[in-house]
């Protein structure tokens, strides 16, 4: 049998994932890296995007991070994330809302509107249908 690699999503309300993984790729603000058994350690700043990973059993799967940070270990990668959803647990279409939500504040944009805070909105929602609508692994 592979060797496998501890994989722990955290949010500060909950954990997310807690399972052993054969290989993790996750969004870092530098570029998206891949982390295998007995990688290298370091730590790395994540941003809004998926966390693929294959299980013990090779079977893929995503969560959705909005930010946050990753430790890589040889044995272990551990994610402090702002928020995380599993793919199975998104709602697509309160995803949808959203979206749409975002795209009507930004086009409709007026002086008092806070873009950052609306263009995340945005980036989020874009994110979690992106997840959502991938082949459905888990």
């Amino acid at each position: 049998m592979a060797e496998n690699i501890r994989l722990e999503v955290v949010t500060p309300e909950q954990f997310v994932v807690s399972e052993e993984a054969q290989i993790v790729v996750a969004p870092g603000v530098m570029g998206e890296f891949g982390v295998l058994p007995g990688h290298t350690p370091f730590l790395s700043e994540l941003k809004l995007g998926t966390i693929r990973y294959k299980d013990a059993q090779g079977v893929e799967r995503a969560v959705f991070v909005s930010g946050g940070f990753a430790e890589a270990l040889p044995d272990k990668v551990t994610v402090l994330a702002e928020s995380a959803e599993r793919r199975r647990d998104i709602d697509a279409e309160r995803a949808k809302i959203a979206l749409e939500r975002a795209q009507k504040r930004l086009a409709d944009a007026k002086e008092d509107i806070d873009y950052v805070r609306a263009r995340a909105a945005l980036e989020r929602a874009m994110q979690r249908l992106k997840v959502a609508s991938t082949k459905r692994a888990q």
